[in-house]
């Protein structure tokens, strides 16, 4: 099943042409890295697939159903997105913030779904948060914030998970931690995932599929064996990369 399909996409701000003639087609199961250097489009990309920043030309569409004829309410069933400023300094605890994620399916404003909190509940022990429910969000440390924004995520349940940044004042234990998580995740549901990132091995070890963002509107796309060669890199960092194969890994490094 096709969760994501891009047609001639073009995107562009200011007259700069970021994107152009895209043509993308994620499926379940399916987890896709983005790749480019700074401004190249990719959190502009990942609003336009949210329906939050308009496109020039082309078509997006999630579950078959055109996002521009989509309301919030239905963009928030199927998609989470993890934006790239993490989450906002909130005058409530963990637990209501978690919660927070159950919004889009909640039947009741009157009470909390014994269910929902089961859901939240286990987020929160997944990403080493438990203990934490009562504390206030702004006592947090960055990390603790971006598990917890993660956490939010997980608790809503998408079918189409949008990731733009998630290691973000992450270290490096649990950089590695999360997004098996969330490998996990988007196995067990069906889901799949698009994850934007500077960091070029987190999404060789975790993204089957990348799709790279070169200059003046050129992409490219496909598995990671293919895309992530050193030309091809070299070309869309503009300086030499390098790539060493070791231990069952591929190192992607600057020189």
């Amino acid at each position: 099943m096709s969760y994501l399909k891009i047609q001639s996409l073009n995107l562009s701000v200011k007259n700069k042409i970021l994107v152009r003639d895209l043509n993308l087609v994620i499926s379940s199961h399916e987890r896709w890295g983005l790749l480019g250097r700074n401004g190249a489009g990719k959190t502009t990309l990942l609003h336009s697939i949210i329906g939050i920043r308009n496109y020039n030309y082309g078509s997006i569409q999630i579950n078959g159903k055109e996002v521009s004829n989509l309301t919030r309410s239905d963009i928030a069933t199927r998609v989470g997105i993890l934006f790239q400023q993490g989450l906002d300094t909130l005058p409530t605890t963990v637990f209501e913030t978690v919660m927070l994620g159950r919004h889009p399916h909640v039947q009741s404003v009157l009470r909390d779904d014994p269910q929902d909190i089961e859901i939240a509940l286990a987020a929160l022990q997944d990403l080493n948060l438990n203990g934490l429910e009562e504390r206030q969000v702004d006592t947090l440390s960055g990390g603790e914030r971006q598990r917890l924004a993660l956490a939010m995520l997980i608790t809503q349940m998408p079918q189409f998970y949008l990731l733009d940044e998630p290691s973000n004042h992450l270290d490096v234990a649990n950089q590695v931690q999360l997004l098996g998580h969330l490998q996990k995740r988007v196995s067990q549901q069906s889901a799949s995932l698009l994850m934007a990132t500077h960091d070029i091995n987190l999404a060789a070890r975790f993204c089957d599929n990348i799709v790279l963002l070169m200059k003046n509107g050129e992409y490219l796309s496909g598995r990671n064996e293919d895309i992530l060669t050193e030309e091809n890199l070299s070309r869309a960092y503009d300086c030499p990369v390098r790539s060493l194969r070791a231990e069952g890994f591929t190192l992607h490094y600057p020189y």
